[in-house]
């Protein structure tokens, strides 16, 4: 993320203190504008787009001034007390502001006064105290909430564990979502991600299953299972809420993969070289700007 900022769109916003009402979806709240102040029609960032990104909200990077969708973005908020804290569910009151790099952009931001200068700018007041420890504390949110996520669909029957189990689904096409553990055996990965292949027909192509930063107790303890060493999802929603976080928490801590965790629509060889990290096929979506706050 290297575009310079503008802090006139897109940096806060306030947040409610009660729940939004029932019915809001992606689409509803204000509409969309299709251009900033200075008439250039300014989209997300297209490698980070996949579908269904379309109708998400727009927020911007207060440090880069890149704009991407809400989902792919890490709230920061104003506590009462002065402290600024990780949202990464984007549900703390008051004010917020958004930013989407790593975290050694963040630590260097910090290091320079760039976060200091960006989050006064944003909240319009200096008073505030960012804790030396702030991008630790976000990686760990973010390593929490992708976890949190995958216990969710364990819990509502949507994950699969067991190679032999994984494997059938796979061969059988009905796998959407495939992860390792990162102490699993290769040839274990290896194994199940042939499988994938054959199921999705696309032989030769560089579909794969995602290792996660993390082992496999810590999915076990994730998972509420015993000797998780990989996952696979069949239901697309699930695929795709699970992707979302663990997106934010790999691109955070600077190891978005090179493989293709997720299924896509994308069917053959040929167009699945074309298919970006996250499931992501790289073509930009005709996604509009939405206003500054919600």
């Amino acid at each position: 993320m290297r575009n310079p900022p503008d802090e006139t769109l897109g940096a806060t916003d306030d947040l409610p203190s009660s729940p939004p009402a029932s019915g809001r979806g992606p689409k509803g709240g204000r509409p969309a504008s299709a251009k900033n102040k200075d008439g250039a029609g300014r989209k997300p960032k297209p490698s980070r787009l996949r579908e269904g990104d379309e109708d998400a909200p727009i927020r911007k990077c207060i440090l880069s001034g890149e704009r991407d969708v809400r989902p792919h973005l890490v709230r920061l908020a104003l506590a009462p007390d002065g402290q600024i804290h990780p949202d990464v569910r984007a549900k703390a009151p008051g004010r917020g502001a958004w930013i989407g790099v790593t975290r050694l952009e963040l630590e260097a931001a910090i290091k320079k006064g760039k976060l200091k200068g960006a989050l006064a700018r944003a909240f319009k007041t200096g008073e505030f105290t960012i804790a030396p420890e702030l991008p630790a504390m976000i990686e760990s949110a973010l390593a929490r909430n992708a976890l949190d996520r995958l216990g969710l669909e364990s819990r509502s029957g949507t994950v699969l564990i067991g190679s032999d189990r994984i494997e059938q689904n796979a061969r059988q096409g009905k796998l959407k979502a495939l992860y390792h553990a990162s102490d699993a055996a290769e040839d274990g990965n290896r194994k199940l991600d042939q499988a994938w292949r054959i199921g999705n027909d696309v032989e030769g192509s560089g579909l794969r299953g995602l290792a996660l930063p993390a082992s496999r107790t810590i999915l076990a303890l994730a998972l509420g299972r015993e000797n998780v060493v990989h996952i696979g999802l069949t239901d697309r929603a699930a695929a795709k809420r699970v992707s979302e976080a663990l997106d934010r928490w790999l691109h955070f801590i600077g190891s978005e993969p090179s493989s293709v965790s997720c299924e896509t629509a994308s069917q053959g060889a040929s167009a699945s070289q074309n298919i970006g990290a996250s499931g992501s096929t790289g073509q930009r979506p005709a996604v509009d700007m939405t206003e500054e706050f919600e």
